[in-house]
């Protein structure tokens, strides 16, 4: 009885600063994947590789429904793993490597293929990246923070710190990515990219110490319950789906944005160049938003500062859309978009861990690997809907590449998806932010199970 009092007091424990880093080392290699996919995937399908619009963007929607299944049965996976440091850290290390080897595949498309041969091959290394490597870092990810401590606040403050990580390499990524192309080409690019993700998502499967749900003996506990007991039990948690949502809608908006403002600053600007400034002031604000957010949450709550994002995030788009092409108010919607978003990718992680717990105390069941597979079904939904959106929205206003002068109608088809489309997205993030309010039940789940009961 001691030792189980013991391991349960062990499992409330704070997390060093060293700990913290090396778990937003992991987002920051996810978003290495997800900053590419988002913001130039399409761009090198469409105008490199010379794949039509919208065959990539119905690929990008088709993929998806692939994902369900996987990310499920990987949560099913985790949540079965038993082993000496854990149930999240070996994927993490088997995540790497395949990460690495996908990155270079994808921006590789063989140039001499004709278009079906080009299409094909665009289907099979998309979906080894993002419905089977990606898969298996973001569940294994996800469900790691969950494990990490059942302290919510040292929950809120890690995230805080992946947040900041995530934010630094999208930052990176996000300005580097054009000089890196034009001046070392896409393969050369494509190794770079997939060494330094591989790497640091591998820094949390060696680092990073799981505490919740480990025995005396540094095995995970193993219940061994079948997806079909499990899977009821997550369905039963309405916070499941409100996760999922907050996930999707966040990467649509974010997605079609970030793709869309490649053809804007190309095609709408007539400056190419304009494309860095944009990544680089799309995510230095958030950034540095994120060192309030503990300040924040511990006087309100994740979902009042997630919600007062959505509010600016909103805003932004809305001036941007207002702008009328001029650089400078389309920075200063920029600022407040990526001011906005920050608190949601940063307050998400941290609210999923909170649906975990919730689902303990509500069913007896513990399974942070199905939890993290809502945020991560979610994650690539959005992913993929949102630069599926840009591909559709090009092909519909007629965008042709080979056009030196675009049409009126095209011009004003990047533009919506460019501004407005992300506002209407963030109406509907805002309301879905406010019924997740898994966080007024927190004390008395943490009593109850630190307890025991």
């Amino acid at each position: 009885m001691k030792n189980e009092t013991n391991l349960r007091e062990k499992e409330d424990s704070q997390i060093s600063l060293r700990q913290k880093i090396a778990y937003g080392s992991g987002a920051a290699g996810g978003n290495v994947v997800s900053s590419l996919a988002a913001a130039f995937l399409l761009s090198y399908y469409t105008d490199t590789a010379l794949i039509g619009a919208a065959a990539i963007g119905t690929m990008f929607f088709l993929t998806r429904l692939l994902d369900g299944f996987t990310d499920l049965l990987m949560g099913s996976v985790v949540d079965k793993t038993n082993t000496r440091i854990g149930k999240a850290r070996p994927w993490l290390i088997v995540a790497a490597p395949l990460v690495c080897i996908g990155m270079i595949l994808l921006l590789n498309v063989p140039a001499g293929w004709d278009g079906t041969g080009k299409l094909v091959y665009a289907y099979i290394t998309y979906t080894f990246l993002m419905s089977i490597s990606y898969t298996i870092f973001g569940i294994a990810h996800a469900a790691l923070l969950a494990r990490m401590t059942r302290n919510a606040q040292e929950r809120n403050n890690t995230s805080v710190v992946s947040g900041i990580c995530n934010g630094v390499s999208g930052l990176v990524v996000g300005t580097a990515m054009t000089a890196l192309v034009m001046n070392l080409g896409w393969t050369a690019t494509s190794v770079i990219l997939g060494i330094v993700a591989g790497a640091l998502i591998l820094i949390p499967g060696l680092a990073v110490k799981e505490t919740v749900g480990m025995m005396e003996t540094g095995l995970a506990k193993n219940e061994v319950l079948p997806l079909k007991q499990q899977l009821p039990a997550a369905l039963k948690n309405k916070y499941f789906y409100l996760a999922l949502m907050i996930s999707a809608l966040t990467l649509i908006m974010n997605a079609n944005a970030i793709a869309a403002q490649i053809y804007y600053c190309n095609v709408v600007l007539g400056r190419p160049e304009f494309m860095m400034q944009l990544m680089f002031w799309g995510q230095f604000p958030g950034i540095v938003i994120l060192f309030v957010m503990p300040w924040f949450t511990k006087r309100f709550s994740k979902q009042a500062f997630m919600a007062l994002g959505t509010a600016l995030l909103t805003l932004g788009f809305a001036i941007m859309g207002l702008s009328g092409g001029n650089t400078s108010v389309i920075l200063l919607g920029s600022i407040l978009r990526t001011i906005g978003t920050g608190p949601i990718f940063a307050g998400s992680y941290a609210l999923i861990a909170d649906a975990c717990d919730y689902g303990e105390w509500k069913t007896g069941i513990r399974s942070e690997g199905l939890f993290a597979a809502s945020s991560s079904i979610g994650a690539k939904v959005g992913i993929g809907v949102g630069s599926g959106l840009t591909g559709w929205f090009l092909a519909i206003f007629d965008y042709n590449p080979t056009l030196a002068v675009q049409t009126e109608r095209t011009i004003f088809g990047i533009t919506f998806a460019f501004s407005w489309f992300g506002a209407i997205i963030g109406v509907l993030l805002f309301v879905v932010i406010l019924l997740m309010n898994v966080e007024k039940y927190l004390p008395q789940i943490r009593k109850d199970l630190i307890e025991g009961r």
